[in-house]
């Protein structure tokens, strides 16, 4: 009977710890989707979780003290019973017939001597009972404090954690027009949108509204995707602009294709040593998806970085600048080969772009951390798959932080310093 209560207590403490394992892993396990508007559960959602099964963990606890009990009142009935049959067998060592009574004394000591391994076996596994019970009580307690805890949250009035600015237009310049002056995030609906989708716009004092398309911060996310990922945008936007983000080509090609006003992509790059550096290119476009998002400009406007984009020599071959140049190129995945190449960039580099045969700037690159890396560090392909402008920095250096942002191009007279030999633009009206 003793067994079997022990078996009993065992499966139930087994079920709480299971039970308990589940709350705490459905506590601790949250983290952000990847994707845009995607959140961890509330606390008052939490609170919630931990209040249904409370119930059920106090049930098993009693059950379990009830056990324990029952196995106690057991094994103090054994200890009685030991300690009359070691009476017993010193009565008969004293009567009349000692063989008899000896032997029958024998047999009964060995029993006795079975049943105190067995009482022994019994008390330790009561202790480690009583261990877990004492550890299981202790965490309910801490799971009572944290449910009292969130219920104080809940008190309190649900605010978002991520502040969205109310202004809404085409495009970020479009907002700045309308009164947004804040840099931040903002919904946007391009003229052939079906639905406004959030960006981060970039506003400045002089009235002009940056629509971002790409941040590389720190190499906190994988920008090694395949075309779909691509084509909808990944990463994490926040308005603080500390994360890093692809906004997506469908929404490129929706923003740069709405207005006759054309946009100026600017590039803009920072090195391991801090160094800031930036190239302008005009009248740039992303295709629709039926053209594989290809990628057009007009020319290289200006930016001390040097014109990347158009290619480089890197003295392996005449034709190095030919075969590095981006313009009018399609844009290529893993599984979405459009480049120029006999095999695919994107699989050798590991991650998407308007490739040729491959690229002089390469923008979607793997993140390196000090910014040099090796063809061994490369991987088995051996090729730069770094963050790269060729212009600036050699093929084997990654970039440490790069932005990717358009604004009309009748904006560029009011950007200050930076446009400083920049070709300038005039006789276009506002956006």
């Amino acid at each position: 009977m003793a067994h079997l209560l022990i078996h009993s207590a065992l499966f139930l403490l087994l079920i709480f710890s299971m039970s308990s394992a589940e709350i705490r892993g459905d506590f601790d396990s949250c983290s952000p989707m990847d994707g845009f508007g995607k959140y961890c559960p509330t606390t008052c959602g939490v609170a919630d979780y931990l209040n249904r099964y409370k119930p059920v963990v106090d049930r098993d606890l009693n059950d379990l003290e009830y056990l324990l009990e029952e196995i106690s009142n057991q094994t103090k009935g054994a200890q009685d019973k030991v300690t009359y049959m070691r009476d017993s067998a010193t009565a008969a060592k004293k009567s009349n017939d000692p063989d008899v009574y000896i032997k029958k004394s024998t047999n009964m000591l060995d029993d006795i001597l079975r049943f105190e391994k067995s009482i022994i076996s019994q008390e330790s596994q009561i202790y480690k009972l009583q261990e877990s019970i004492d550890s299981n009580e202790k965490r309910m307690l801490q799971l009572k404090q944290m449910i009292l805890n969130l219920e104080q949250m809940c008190k309190l009035p649900c605010e978002d954690t991520v502040k969205i600015q109310t202004v809404t237009g085409k495009d970020c310049q479009d907002v700045a027009n309308k009164g947004g002056r804040t840099s931040g995030l903002y919904f946007i609906k391009p003229l052939k949108a079906k639905e406004q989708f959030l960006v981060y716009c970039e506003m400045d004092n002089n009235g002009n509204g940056w629509t971002v398309l790409q941040r590389r911060r720190d190499g906190s996310v994988d920008f090694s995707r395949p075309w779909i990922p691509y084509k909808e945008g990944f990463g994490y936007l926040s308005p603080d602009d500390t994360t890093e983000f692809w906004l997506g080509n469908e929404k490129m090609h929706l923003v740069t294709s709405q207005s006759t006003v054309p946009y100026v992509l600017r590039i803009e790059m920072t090195d391991w040593e801090g160094n800031k550096k930036y190239a302008d290119y005009a009248s740039f476009k992303v295709g629709p998806e039926a053209d594989s998002y290809r990628l057009i400009y007009a020319y290289h406007l200006g930016g001390d970085a040097g014109d990347a984009f158009d290619g480089f020599d890197f003295g392996d071959d005449p034709s190095d600048k030919i075969f590095t140049s981006h313009n009018g190129m399609q844009f290529s995945t893993s599984d979405r080969d459009n480049d120029k190449y006999d095999g695919n960039c994107a699989t050798q580099d590991g991650s998407g772009w308007w490739m040729n045969r491959c690229h002089a700037a390469h923008l979607n690159g793997k993140y390196y951390q000090g910014g040099k890396y090796t063809a061994e560090q490369a991987g088995p392909h051996g090729f730069d798959n770094g963050i790269i402008w060729a212009t600036w920095h050699s093929r084997w250096y990654s970039m440490k932080e790069t932005t990717m942002k358009i604004i009309p191009i009748n904006r560029m007279g009011t950007l200050g310093q930076q446009t400083t030999g920049v070709k300038q633009m005039g006789g276009i009206g506002d956006i």
